[in-house]
């Protein structure tokens, strides 16, 4: 097994890609189910980790500018680290993400390891 991290994206700013508080509980409980599940499957490595919305970028001449996506409306709200045999198999755990309800993706990266190229 490898760790693999899923990035959760999705509009956390536009008004009409917010559910409505009732649609945002029942996303939440989907959440914890699916969290549930993979640790039942011992395929969730660590925790959810949150972020916050803004962020910052430092680019060379000690430049500091707002968030890496401030050109479009999609933010990383977060991300957890999974077990998973390779990328096909993160895949399957990512497609069963609830952000994908609400429009958001997953980004998947392999965590490597000091020997990886």
């Amino acid at each position: 097994m490898d760790e693999f991290v899923l990035i959760f994206r999705r509009d956390f700013t536009s008004k009409e890609a917010q559910p409505a508080p009732d649609e945002m509980q029942i996303h939440l409980s989907k959440w914890q189910s699916w969290f549930a599940n993979l640790t039942a499957q011992n395929k969730l490595s660590r925790p959810l980790q949150r972020w916050d919305r803004e962020g910052k970028i430092v680019k060379r001449n000690s430049q500091v500018i707002s968030g890496p996506y401030a050109e479009i409306k999609e933010l990383i709200g977060g991300m957890i680290f999974v077990n998973a045999a390779n990328y096909d198999d993160a895949a399957t755990i990512a497609s069963e993400c609830p952000i994908l309800d609400l429009g958001g993706n997953v980004e998947i990266r392999k965590a490597a390891s000091s020997g990886d190229q």
